[in-house]
């Protein structure tokens, strides 16, 4: 697992190096942004190899924030000193959703318990609801979930959180993939009588809610999420 790290820091921080003074955006006010994981996940990796520790020490004292999201809690993470210049993203849905969808992810709840401690370790702890799942008798579900992270959050956590809303992206070959071993799923994910064909930037083509209800939806839940958990800034929503 990333055998190539020396030329992976040597490259971001020539990248850093050659930045402009940082201006104030939805990503950070004072420091560039760098993702680490994209189509993996970090916590996770971390449990195989020492180089997100490696990575992560990397960034303290720079111009620079690292960024992941993750759908594991990984405590041995709490030991890596991040200094607040890297932002851990839990990925947060229902429980009753999670143990369909996101099978051998750490529970909700364990991800809401953990905040506070990477709080406490130095990590920027923002929250990513990923993917919002909208069907039938699901609005109750998001209710409890902000209710949850309402009551068990810190003051300290509130104060840094932020929120990003991520609608659910669906595409034909997943939808023929995962028929095969967890259809379960694919009755929560797969709704042609709500979704509409959508080509992405990559050029994928996927399928999304349709763009009325998709907005409806994207209403209603930034009006629970606010009557619920005022204290959480959206960072962005689509």
């Amino acid at each position: 697992l990333y055998s190539n790290r020396g030329e992976m820091i040597a490259a971001w921080k020539r990248h850093l190096q050659a930045l402009p003074v940082k201006q104030p955006h939805q990503t950070h006010s004072t420091l560039w942004t760098y993702d680490l994981g994209c189509n993996n996940d970090i916590s996770v990796d971390a449990s195989a190899c020492e180089t997100p520790r490696i990575l992560i020490e990397n960034f303290r004292g720079t111009r620079a924030l690292a960024s992941f999201a993750t759908k594991y809690v990984n405590r041995d993470m709490l030991a890596y000193d991040p200094q607040l210049h890297t932002r851990i993203r839990f990925s947060l849905m229902p429980e009753k959703l999670r143990k369909v969808v996101d099978v051998s992810t750490s529970k909700t709840s364990a991800k809401i318990e953990a905040a506070d401690d990477f709080v406490r370790a130095g990590y920027e702890v923002h929250f990513n609801f990923s993917p919002i799942i909208f069907v039938e008798d699901t609005k109750e579900l998001w209710v409890e979930l902000f209710q949850e992270l309402n009551d068990k959050l810190s003051d300290q956590t509130k104060t840094q959180a932020a929120a990003e809303l991520i609608m659910l992206t669906h595409n034909q070959d997943l939808h023929k993939l995962n028929q095969r071993w967890h259809p379960k799923a694919e009755a929560l994910l797969w709704r042609p009588d709500l979704q509409e064909a959508k080509t992405s930037r990559n050029g994928q083509k996927n399928i999304r809610y349709d763009y009325r209800f998709k907005a409806e939806c994207l209403r209603l839940f930034k009006k629970m999420l606010t009557e619920h958990c005022p204290w959480m800034r959206i960072r962005y929503a689509f």
